[in-house]
């Protein structure tokens, strides 16, 4: 082997080994522009994280959504599963921190003002849901009601 092909055979190892590690486990979720971003269902700028959600795909752009209520409408009209590997995440109301949609602890209130008028906020748990006072006059509303009992992914979840 001669010198010259060292670097090169260095270069497609590596490139190998990066892409088999992108490859493995759910996306994290993706940064969101809160200048830029469109919401997938209603076209709206997503400009509050605080109502926002997204939903990541391995090899997709992320699609963001303003409100959960969009998330809700968005996944009810779906007619295929979203592929293997994808995650869901929403907003926690209160830390402004991506969490996994499915085990999220969500809360609607009335009268609260959404982007869409849902009025359903989002928590990392239920520790960060009771935690946020200003939500407390909320009911809790189960994660399959808002994921519209839909959330079905290629890989069975």
């Amino acid at each position: 082997m001669t010198t010259a092909s060292t670097p090169l055979r260095n270069a497609v190892l590596a490139a190998v080994a990066l892409m088999a590690g992108c490859a493995s486990g759910p996306p994290p979720p993706a940064e969101l522009d809160t200048r830029n971003a469109q919401c997938a269902h209603c076209g709206m700028v997503v400009s509050d994280r605080r109502f926002a959600a997204q939903i990541a795909a391995p090899g997709e752009e992320a699609r963001f959504f303003d409100d959960i209520g969009c998330l809700t409408n968005w996944l009810r009209v779906q007619d295929a599963p979203l592929a293997p590997q994808t995650m869901i995440y929403v907003a926690d109301y209160r830390t402004k921190e991506w969490a996994p949609a499915d085990t999220a602890a969500y809360r609607r209130v009335p009268g609260l003002q959404t982007p869409m008028g849902s009025e359903i906020v989002a928590y990392a748990s239920a520790a960060s849901r009771d935690e946020d006072r200003s939500t407390s006059t909320g009911e809790a509303v189960p994660a399959g009601r808002v994921l519209a009992d839909r959330w079905r992914r290629g890989d069975g979840r």
